[in-house]
């Protein structure tokens, strides 16, 4: 069972995914609710367990800001997907490098909305059209500007492979595969888009083209 936490500002939105959410009987809505804030104050009084996926609204009513919620929400341990309208890309890249698993669009439908929660529950990347377009709207979140070998190094580490074999794989020091890794975490913090985790830099390798999508990286180590 998939536990899921619904949050918007609007009342009817929240009501007809959380009755969608029911009919499917693998999905149980944990909390439904207006703000991160009110979310994370019923858990620590439930003293319940952070949602498996939070559906998101893009922009709240209380003030605050995608990156402050998407990254509370990430850190306090729950996968998070965007519900907009995505009339505001920017916005949206901004959910995206915060640590939003993928977006879905509030035109999309209802088996939609359900189908990107199982995927996101499953621990895989959502890949749709709204996140495309994010990614693509945007030159600079698309290019961190990558050497060759870097590049290469990514590709085989995020899909993966342990850095030893990445290392063996391209002829070099498992020094110089790890240096590499370092300075691709670098320059993706430069551009504002940080990768701390291997989850992070599969993320961005899909984000940048270098890994197509449907890549899950569960062999990771």
């Amino acid at each position: 069972m998939t536990n899921v936490a619904l949050i918007d500002d609007h009342e009817s939105v929240r009501l007809g995914l959380e009755a969608a959410c029911q009919r499917a009987s693998t999905k149980d809505v944990v909390f439904s609710g207006s703000t991160v804030t009110e979310y994370l104050s019923w858990r620590a009084r439930a003293g319940a367990s952070p949602a498996d996926v939070v559906v998101l609204d893009l922009t709240l009513g209380d003030g605050t800001t995608v990156t402050e919620n998407v990254g509370r929400l990430v850190r306090d341990g729950s996968s998070v997907i965007i519900h907009s309208v995505a009339d505001r890309p920017a916005a949206v890249r901004e959910a995206l490098a915060a640590g939003a698993a993928g977006v879905v669009s509030k035109s999309s439908s209802i088996d939609e909305v359900i189908a990107a929660i199982r995927t996101v529950a499953r621990g895989e990347l959502l890949n749709n059209v709204e996140w495309a377009s994010a990614v693509e709207g945007d030159r600079e979140f698309a290019d961190a500007q990558l050497s060759a070998r870097e590049r290469e190094v990514l590709r085989l580490y995020a899909a993966g492979l342990p850095l030893k074999v990445v290392a063996d794989r391209l002829g070099v020091a498992y020094s110089t595969a790890k240096e590499n890794i370092t300075r691709v975490r670098m320059k993706y913090v430069e551009v504002g888009r940080p990768a701390p985790t291997k989850v992070d830099l599969l993320r961005r390798a899909m984000e940048d083209g270098i890994l197509e999508p449907g890549t899950d990286g569960r062999d990771a180590d």
